[in-house]
């Protein structure tokens, strides 16, 4: 007789239990993090010998990962037509991350919490992760090259001083160039910035293709001014809906931050969600190799008695040429 497997929601804290409405069956408790997970086999968002895999986050409606559901409550489309999902894991893996730090002028009130949300999410590391940064305001800078002291980095934040303009799309090209260098299978960017671009060479279009075509998951901090506030400028009314698209192209996601004070809670919620994923893998059924973009869609069934659920992949990948 097959066990009675339970879906989870995970919080911060290590062992705290949360309670709230009655979800049925729904357990909400703290998911336990191997110490090291480097002998495992690395899921990643690829194309291998023809299996596509696809890293999935599911959130309930306060914003939690909720682990324990089981490959038949997922559906996979490519390119509208649904697939038979062969694979089937619960991602957590070693990550190598790339911290994206805005030191431009107008983040000089905002910096102290914003160092704060750093050291928050350096919290929820592995011993076997790696990190690096990468600072940007007229240009961007590779401060901190790969490592695993996140001491390191956190002093040098201590040092940042804001001035100057803003190079953000600069800054994510030098970012995912810099995690080539890992040899990490799970990549991903954390960008902490208060609005648009107005300082970069490379276009909007160029980086967003540069995102589809690469593996790393991104998220993004977004701190604006109110809409009240007078004189914003063009590339800050824009900012937000740059980093939502290139975040959500990935499977990532941008959280907006009305409360300075809520930016360590925020960086440290999207460490545990990056350590709480599913990865879905399938064959595909049109194996033509010609180099074109398919569009994804992951739908979810989960099992009754479990509040609304929210869904976030990847939005596509790239078919090989040969």
């Amino acid at each position: 007789m097959r066990a009675t497997r339970r879906v989870m929601v995970v919080v911060l804290g290590l062992g705290s239990i949360a309670t709230g409405p009655d979800w049925g069956q729904v357990s909400v408790e703290a998911r336990n993090v191997p110490p090291s997970a480097e002998s495992r086999p690395r899921p990643n968002i690829r194309i291998d010998s023809q299996l596509v895999l696809i890293p999935v986050t599911v959130c309930d409606p306060l914003n939690r990962p909720v682990t324990g559901l089981e490959k038949e409550h997922f559906r996979v489309f490519d390119n509208k037509v649904e697939q038979t999902v062969t694979h089937f894991a619960m991602d957590d893996e070693p990550l190598a991350v790339g911290l994206v730090f805005d030191t431009s002028g107008s983040m000089g009130s905002k910096l102290r919490k914003s160092r704060m949300a750093a050291a928050a999410f350096f919290e929820t590391a592995n011993r076997d992760d790696e990190f690096f940064l990468v600072q940007f305001n007229d240009t961007p800078r590779l401060v901190t090259p790969l490592t695993r002291n996140t001491e390191e980095i956190q002093n040098q934040l201590t040092f940042t001083q804001a001035k100057g303009r803003t190079a953000l799309l600069d800054a994510v090209y030098l970012s995912l160039q810099e995690l080539k260098k890992s040899n990490k299978e799970r990549k991903a960017l954390l960008i902490i910035s208060d609005g648009g671009d107005n300082s970069s060479r490379y276009t909007e279009t160029e980086v967003k293709n540069l995102v589809r075509e690469n593996d790393a998951l991104i998220y993004a901090i977004g701190i604006y001014e109110p809409i009240s506030v007078r004189g914003r400028t063009a590339e800050e009314m824009s900012g937000p809906g740059l980093l939502s698209e290139i975040a959500e192209q990935t499977g990532g996601r941008q959280f907006p931050v009305d409360n300075l004070n809520e930016l360590p809670d925020i960086a440290a919620k999207i460490g545990v969600e990056l350590r709480n994923r599913y990865v879905l893998g399938f064959a595909p059924s049109n194996a033509v190799r010609d180099g074109r973009y398919h569009k994804l869609q992951v739908k979810l069934a989960p099992p009754r008695g479990l509040p609304p659920l929210r869904v976030y992949w990847r939005l596509g990948y790239y078919a090989p040429l040969q």
